[in-house]
C-alpha cells in the first residue's frame, strides 16, 4: 500500500462514522466554524438509518420512526429537512404467533378472541401470580420480562422473538434490553395507554406518553437516509471533509491525547493530526486501533464485547398483499424471520404504483450460515417463509434484493457491562480528547435521537461544557412517563430526579444471583 503523509496546516476534529452520531457532530461543529473531518467506511451515509436505494425501490433498514422527547433532536430534524418533507405517518404494528394475528400494543378484546378465554384466563392469572411471587432472578431478560406481564405471556410473546434477535436464551441476556426497549410497560400498561390516550385525547401531552404506545410519527418522505444525505451535503457547503470508502486503520496517542489517526482508502493510507477525536465505530474496534495499546485486560475486555448482525431480504409484491402496519413481529418459530415491514406504509414514496416491497428482516451472526447464504438463496428462503405465514402468494412474489448490516446491535450478554465499563474507565484516566458517541461507539443499544444527543453533548464538551455523556439516560425519559419537573431539552442523568427510571441491572456471572445496578463513574471532561 502506498503510504503519503497528510500534515494539515491546522488540526481538525476528526469523527468516525457517517452515521446518525458522526454526522450530528459534524454539523453541530460546522455551524459553530470549528474544522472538522469525517471518515467514513461505507459508500452510503446514516450507518443502520440509511434508505439504500436499488431500482427505485427504497428501503428503511430496521425501521426509523422519528419521534423524541428531546427537544434539541426534534429541532435538528426539522432544520435539516423542510416541513413538507416529512411526512405524518401512523403507527401500527402486529404480531403473528401460531397463525394469528394480535394487535401489539395488546389489546384485551383482540387477545381475548385469538387466545381463546381459558388461555386469556391462564395469562391473567399467571400476570397475577408475580405480583405475589416475582421472578427470583430479574437481572436476566427473562425475568425482567416475566415480572412485568406474567409467565404465560412471556412464553407467547417474548421469549421467541427475542431469541431469535440475539441467537441466546433470554435467560442469558442482561435486563437492559428490556428496561431500554420496553422500559415503563407491563401487561396493565398494555391495555391501560390505549385507553387512557383515547379518553384524554388531544388534551395529551406527548412527553408522558410511552414511547412505545406512540400512535403516530413523522417520517422523511423518501426514508431516514433522506434525513443523513442532506445532513452531509449541508456539512460539506459548510466547508467540512467527508470521505466516504474511507476506514481508520489506527490511532495514535502521545500521553493522554490522541494526536493522530491513519486512514485507508483503495489502497492509500494517509495520516492525519487530529484535536479531538469523535468515534462512533464499535468500541472495541476503537480500543484495539489505538497505539500505544492498552493493557492486556482492556484490551481483553473489548475482545469480550459482541455484535449481532442483521440482513434485510425486500420483496415486490402487488398491492393486494400489502398490509397496514409499519411491521409485523413473527414469534413463530417455525420460520427464521423475525420481523417484516411494508415500506410501502412507511412512505408511498418509496415504492411504485401497484406494488409494494415487504422487507424480510433476519438476525444473523457475521460468518454464520445465513449470513453467508447467497442472494439467490435468501430471496428464495423470504419467499417461501413469506407464503408459510400467508402473506402472499409465492407464485406471485416478484424480485427480490438483500441488504446486509454488519454490527447492527450491540450484545446485552453477561458481564457486557463490566466490559464496558472497564473500557470507559479506561479512556477517562489515559486519554482526555476522545469522544465514543453512538449505539456502537458506547456499545448502548440507543434509538437514532438518543445516538444524536450524545453527539451534541459532546461536541459541547469540546467547546467547554462538562457532560457526563456516559451517564445520559434519555432512554428513561423517552420510554417512561416523566416526573412533572422533568424537562425534555435537558440531559438526563442516571438515578438523577429527572431521569423519569431506574439504571438497568446487570446479569451477574452466577445466575442464582441477584442484579447490581452499574456504577456511574463520572466521565472527566476537556477541552
Amino acid at each position: 500500500m502506498e503510504t503519503t503523509n497528510v500534515e494539515t496546516s491546522k488540526y481538525k476534529v476528526a469523527i468516525i462514522g457517517a452515521g446518525p452520531a458522526g454526522l450530528t457532530s459534524a454539523y453541530e461543529l460546522s455551524k459553530r466554524s470549528v474544522p472538522n473531518q469525517v471518515f467514513e467506511a461505507d459508500s452510503i451515509v446514516g450507518g443502520i438509518s440509511r434508505t439504500p436505494e436499488i431500482d427505485g425501490w427504497r428501503f428503511d433498514i430496521g425501521g426509523h420512526r422519528f419521534f423524541t422527547k428531546v427537544k434539541r433532536v426534534e429541532d435538528f430534524w426539522h432544520e435539516i429537512l423542510n416541513e413538507d418533507e416529512f411526512l405524518k405517518r401512523p403507527r401500527m404494528s402486529r404480531i403473528f404467533y401460531k397463525g394469528k394475528f394480535y394487535d401489539y400494543p395488546i389489546k384485551p378484546m383482540n387477545a381475548l378472541r385469538n387466545l381463546g378465554v381459558f388461555e386469556a384466563l391462564a395469562c391473567i392469572c399467571s400476570y397475577l401470580w408475580v405480583r405475589i411471587r416475582p421472578p427470583k432472578n430479574q437481572s436476566t431478560l427473562e425475568g425482567y420480562i416475566a415480572r412485568d406481564y406474567g409467565w404465560r405471556l412471556y412464553k407467547h410473546f417474548f421469549k421467541t422473538y427475542n431469541e431469535k434477535v440475539w441467537g441466546v436464551p433470554a435467560s442469558a441476556l442482561s435486563a437492559d434490553w428490556g428496561a431500554q426497549r420496553i422500559k415503563g410497560m407491563s401487561l396493565f400498561q398494555a391495555v391501560w395507554e390505549p385507553l387512557r390516550s383515547r379518553l384524554i385525547g388531544k388534551r395529551g401531552n406527548k412527553s408522558e406518553q410511552i414511547t412505545s404506545l406512540i400512535e403516530e410519527f413523522y417520517y422523511p418522505k423518501f426514508g431516514p437516509g433522506m434525513m443523513w444525505e442532506r445532513c452531509t451535503e449541508l456539512c460539506r457547503n459548510m466547508g467540512t471533509e467527508i470521505e466516504m470508502n474511507t476506514k481508520v486503520v489506527s490511532i495514535e496517542r502521545d500521553q493522554n491525547k490522541i494526536i493522530a489517526i491513519s486512514t485507508e482508502n483503495n489502497g492509500k493510507v494517509s495520516r492525519h493530526l487530529v484535536s479531538h477525536l469523535i468515534s462512533s465505530m464499535p468500541l472495541s474496534e476503537l480500543i484495539m486501533s489505538i497505539s500505544p495499546s492498552a493493557p492486556e485486560s482492556v484490551i481483553g475486555a473489548a475482545k469480550g464485547l459482541h455484535y449481532r448482525d442483521f440482513l434485510t431480504v425486500a420483496l415486490v409484491v402487488p398491492l393486494e398483499f400489502s398490509f397496514p402496519d409499519n411491521w409485523i413481529y413473527v414469534h413463530s418459530p417455525e420460520v427464521k424471520v423475525g420481523r417484516i415491514q411494508n415500506f410501502g406504509s412507511w412512505s408511498p414514496y418509496m415504492v411504485k404504483d401497484s406494488m409494494t416491497c415487504l422487507g424480510l428482516e433476519y438476525f444473523v451472526f457475521e460468518g454464520d450460515e445465513l449470513w453467508n447464504a447467497s442472494d439467490s438463496d435468501l430471496v428464495e428462503l423470504a419467499k417461501s417463509e413469506l407464503a408459510l405465514i400467508g402473506l402472499a402468494d409465492k407464485s406471485r412474489i416478484g424480485s427480490g434484493y438483500v441488504v446486509r448490516m454488519p454490527k447492527a446491535y450491540p450484545v446485552y450478554d453477561e458481564g457486557y457491562a463490566d466490559k464496558v465499563e472497564m473500557l470507559r474507565c479506561w479512556i477517562d484516566d489515559n486519554i482526555s480528547n476522545l469522544y465514543p458517541v453512538g449505539r456502537n461507539g458506547m456499545h448502548r443499544y440507543n434509538n437514532q435521537d438518543h445516538s444524536m444527543y450524545t453527539a451534541i453533548l459532546s461536541v459541547e464538551n469540546i467547546l467547554g461544557a462538562h457532560h457526563d455523556i456516559w451517564s445520559v439516560n434519555v432512554e428513561a425519559q423517552y420510554h417512561e412517563e416523566d416526573s412533572k419537573n422533568s424537562s425534555a431539552d435537558k440531559p438526563d442523568f442516571a438515578g438523577s430526579p429527572n431521569s423519569g427510571g431506574r439504571i438497568a441491572p446487570v446479569v451477574p456471572s452466577s445466575t442464582n444471583s441477584g442484579g447490581r445496578v452499574a456504577p456511574v463513574v463520572p466521565r472527566r471532561t476537556a477541552t
